[in-house]
């Protein structure tokens, strides 16, 4: 009995001592709205320090230490990324993205970047190498993924729930266009609203579809309301994409900046199966409320009413896979696919 007991209270004086894990310690680079929401999702979950904070901005910095009083501000990415960190957050403009994740990566430390992760395919490959030679978490604010509607008729989808799916049509029309003028400089943004709103419908497509292959690619850009072609320094604020799957759907894009559309953003996605439908909205012209209905027929079922904070909820994923892995995730590698669709409705490749 005494052994039993002296081992028990070892093991439990053992068990006293042991230090926690430490927290992923992260840093952000870019704390914007966006930038600043991610992290604050980040920092909701608990799993992680907000260890430092690099933005142009002294306002913007201020309002971030605001939610992270004991963050360090620094000035560069170099400083960034000498301040032993685990992991970086990425919402700077688009044509940075690339290098500042490999820069990253190279360093031993896994990133969290916003979307696009390359203006282009070869960039995107770039990137997923150097995180694959580097053996680090890359995570992309694909952040639809996140919205329950959409996952609920991804469910669907997959389930074969809606029989063969051979029609998918997608619409992401905003009244307004970005604020920055970075947005309006094709080499800095990689493109205009495909880059910044369709990739999240092609993305939304071909996850809910597990990958497929694609066989063809054909897209049209407009400009103030005027044709443009592919390759031309104009960016599109109008633009039409057919996506054809082998052996599979077609898929149908529109999206556009500064339509006349009666509301603030008009988004859906529908999909047509043999044995039914499904369909996201917009609500009332809302960024970030959606519903989802299943169809069979002329019967409706409602499968999903906001409200849903989806915003962050790629990041604090993201956050809490960093807790308990570093390592690569092939499953970033899909990324490619997605990126080469745009990059064949923009005649690239």
């Amino acid at each position: 009995m005494s052994l039993s007991f002296a081992a028990t209270s070892s093991a439990a004086a053992l068990s006293k001592a042991a230090p926690a894990p430490r927290r992923p310690r992260l840093g952000f680079l870019g704390v914007g709205w966006i930038g600043r929401n991610r992290m604050e999702a980040i920092a909701a979950t608990g799993t992680a320090e907000i260890a430092a904070i690099c933005d142009p901005s002294p306002a913007m910095i201020e309002e971030a230490l605001a939610s992270a009083p004991d963050a360090d501000r620094v000035t560069s990415l170099e400083d960034l990324l000498a301040r032993d960190l685990d992991g970086l957050v990425i919402a700077s403009p688009s044509a940075l993205h690339a290098a500042q994740s490999i820069a990253a990566l190279e360093r031993g430390i896994a990133v969290f970047c916003q979307k696009p992760l390359g203006r282009s395919k070869a960039e995107v490959e770039a990137v997923i190498a150097a995180a694959r030679a580097a053996d680090r978490l890359i995570g992309v604010d694909l952040s639809y993924r996140e919205v329950k509607a959409v996952k609920a008729i991804r469910a669907l989808v997959r389930e074969g729930g809606l029989g063969r799916i051979f029609s998918v049509d997608l619409t992401f029309h905003n009244a307004y266009g970005p604020d920055k003028p970075w947005f309006y400089d094709k080499t800095l943004s990689g493109g205009g609203c495909v880059m910044d709103l369709g990739v999240h419908l092609v993305d939304m497509a071909l996850w809910a579809l597990d990958f497929p292959e694609i066989e063809g690619v054909e897209g049209q850009l407009f400009a103030g309301g005027a044709p443009i072609a592919a390759a031309s320094d104009q960016v599109e604020d109008f633009a039409l994409a057919t996506i054809r799957v082998k052996n599979g759907p077609v898929i149908r894009l529109s999206c556009s900046w500064k339509l006349q559309a009666g509301q603030d953003a008009v988004i859906n996605a529908t999909f047509y199966g043999t044995g039914g439908g499904a369909a996201l909205r917009n609500v009332a012209g809302s960024f970030y409320d959606f519903t989802a209905d299943a169809f069979h027929g002329t019967r409706s079922e409602r499968l999903i009413d906001p409200p849903d904070a989806w915003g962050g909820r790629m990041a604090a994923r993201w956050a809490e896979q960093l807790a308990t892995r570093k390592s690569f995730d092939p499953a970033v590698e899909h990324l490619v696919a997605v990126t080469e669709v745009l990059d064949r409705i923009y005649g690239r490749g």
